[in-house]
């Protein structure tokens, strides 16, 4: 680990260096540097033998090697790399700017396209075709392939992203999915819409909220947990099919597959029902698979996940049954499992202990797609219950890698039973007027078409389809631990 002392003195010998360059009159943070072209494109285009070829470059140096009067250096733009070489004969007067170029410093680069003796296309810098753009003062990992730390690769992003060539792929990817999944929806006559961030009643989901305030209505808000209030409002103003991909947020704990503020995306569909979003998820993360996948079996961990068609769907009572060995009706069973489990479920409510089990057994090992129906309704105030079965709700959960990963009802459109099941959700609440949100159900009143609804997880979407174990890799900028934030025992 470098030492503040050996920090400030690289910065200063950086330092030298701007002072020596606004002295050759160049300025160390450069300005416009017209058209550029990517580095693959140039590569792409190349053919040997063919005289007269040109080429433009801008990107970071992130491999410098001078061997005297040569310099050959690789630079990394958004598409890739491109060597280019510096010769004290072709650059004549601005040799000495090239002497004072350094690992991580960014540049623009034109000149003839050639091959090296060791068959590299390298752009051979001609005299007035180098430009300065911007000094790097910190300093740059040390070894071509990046950052090895990986909370320092969190904290500091913006140097994993060029240091680290997979993370900017990661990255590329995940906008390549979303555009995916936006162009099927597209497609299937989905209207894209954007719904508050900021909400005067937490609701759409149970989950504790991030609480703001408005100063000119000296007004509590709440970042939102869940759109799904105001998309169903949208279905009442005859919107029939709307999805939003969108932030949420919920003030909880971090972990490999929790960050507090994520991605979602939200699917409304009038006249449907969770069969229809279960046929529409499944065809959704296929295209996503189709496009951005070699492969139906993907490698998550240890794990070899296919995403070949058909899933599997299976009821949640059925699942609990097989892995837990108990019924779903044997509550005195369930709280035995619960304690062997070492579970506290001497206060929790019998439905709470299912659910409890459910988890602790059944998750973990639903390693390919499966969907889990029919799940318990009174773990479920959105939705509509099973006309066979009203103990059960017409839910489902789609699970891969033992992750969750979607979350679909058909949803309860009945505004008295809805008022209901509010009451039960919010029993127990001083003031439950106060945090009802009785103008969903006023625009129950007005008929929400029956529909099916569906919630999908971007990033987990994302981890499955790269690969990538924990959250953080697949969020830009995820929350983390301040630096100087004290331990446990501390």
């Amino acid at each position: 680990m470098t030492s503040q002392t050996e920090t400030d003195k690289f910065e200063q010998q950086r330092q030298e260096k701007i002072e020596k360059l606004a002295a050759l009159g160049i300025d160390p943070y450069g300005s416009r540097y017209e058209q550029p072209e990517p580095a693959e494109s140039i590569k792409a285009r190349f053919q040997d033998g063919q005289e007269g070829q040109r080429a433009r470059c801008a990107g970071r140096i992130v491999l410098f090697r001078d061997i005297g009067k040569l310099i050959f250096i690789t630079l990394r733009d958004r598409s890739g790399t491109m060597q280019v070489g510096l010769s004290k004969n072709l650059l004549n007067d601005q040799w000495p700017l090239a002497k004072l170029l350094d690992l991580g410093d960014i540049i623009g680069a034109a000149g003839q396209l050639g091959r090296t003796r060791t068959g590299e296309i390298t752009i051979w810098v001609e005299e007035n075709g180098l430009t300065f753009l911007s000094k790097c003062l910190s300093q740059p990992p040390e070894k071509f392939h990046g950052l090895a730390d990986i909370d320092q690769r969190y904290r500091q992003r913006y140097v994993d992203l060029w240091a680290n060539p997979d993370v900017m792929e990661r990255f590329k990817k995940r906008s390549a999915i979303i555009a995916t999944i936006r162009q099927f929806l597209d497609a299937r006559g989905f209207l894209e819409v954007e719904t508050p961030m900021m909400q005067a009643i937490a609701g759409g989901a149970a989950a504790k909220p991030f609480i703001t305030h408005h100063n000119s209505l000296d007004l509590d808000l709440y970042l939102r947990i869940s759109p799904e209030l105001f998309l169903k409002r949208l279905l009442v103003g005859g919107m029939e099919r709307v999805f939003e991909i969108n932030r949420s947020f919920r003030n909880e704990g971090l972990s490999r597959r929790h960050n507090p503020e994520f991605t979602m995306i939200e699917v409304y569909q009038a006249y449907g029902d969770y069969h229809v979003m279960m046929d529409l998820t499944e065809e959704l993360i296929a295209s996503c698979v189709a496009a951005h996948c070699s492969d139906t079996t993907v490698k998550f961990g240890d794990l070899d996940v296919s995403l070949a068609r058909p899933w599997r769907r299976a009821r949640y009572a059925d699942l609990l049954k097989e892995h837990s060995g108990c019924d779903i009706d044997d509550v005195a069973a369930l709280r035995a499992k619960a304690r062997s489990l070492e579970l506290d479920e001497s206060a929790m409510d019998d439905a709470v202990v299912v659910n409890e089990v459910f988890e602790a057994t059944v998750e973990d090992v639903l390693i390919d797609p499966t969907f889990v129906l029919d799940y318990p309704a009174v773990l479920c105030p959105l939705t509509k219950r099973s006309k066979t079965d009203p103990r059960y709700a017409e839910r489902f959960e789609l699970f891969i890698a033992g992750m969750e990963l979607a979350n679909a009802y058909t949803e309860l459109n009945d505004p008295a039973q809805q008022y209901e099941n509010f009451l039960v959700q919010l029993k127990g609440q001083e003031d439950t007027m106060a945090t009802m949100d009785t103008d969903f159900i006023k625009a129950l009143k007005y008929g929400m078409p029956p529909a099916g609804g569906l919630g999908i997880g971007i990033d987990r979407l994302v981890m499955i389809l790269t690969g990538a174990t924990t959250i953080r890799d697949v969020i830009l900028f995820p929350l983390l631990k301040p630096v100087d934030a004290p331990t446990a025992g501390s």
